[in-house]
């Protein structure tokens, strides 16, 4: 820490500015419960609910820019930790409270267990090639 010249009450660097730290945003939250498994991968889609989030008074400015940022394209949980500098933790327990709320829903992706097998794929295509 630089010394700002006030003294050891500064708990932040004077060229930084101020910091709010991640737990502050979760309200000490470190995960979003087993209900909602959150993939890097998986899309937040808003709900029409969601339509003008910023007039809904329990939601917090960081709630209101993941809607918002959703609305124009939906975006993954890896996206919006990126687009909102904030730790992929932080956007995970943010979006399960937006579904807990019911103002935006998760499309999970494929399991790779569930894929169709490639070989399977294969002939298929050289059956139909045979007819």
């Amino acid at each position: 820490m630089k010394d700002t010249g006030q003294g050891p009450q500064a708990w932040f660097d004077g060229e930084a500015g101020p910091v709010v730290r991640p737990y502050a945003m979760t309200r000490g939250r470190t995960g979003t419960g087993a209900r909602h498994r959150l993939d890097l991968i998986a899309l937040v889609i808003p709900e029409p609910a969601a339509e003008r989030p910023g007039l809904d008074r329990k939601l917090s400015p960081e709630h209101v820019e993941i809607v918002e940022r959703c609305v124009r394209t939906p975006q993954s949980i890896a996206e919006l930790a990126s687009g909102l500098d904030l730790p992929v933790g932080v956007i995970r327990v943010l979006v399960g409270d937006l579904l807990d709320d019911e103002l935006v829903h998760v499309t999970r992706p494929v399991p790779p267990a569930e894929l169709p097998d490639v070989n399977i794929l294969r002939e298929v295509i050289n059956g139909l090639r045979a007819l």
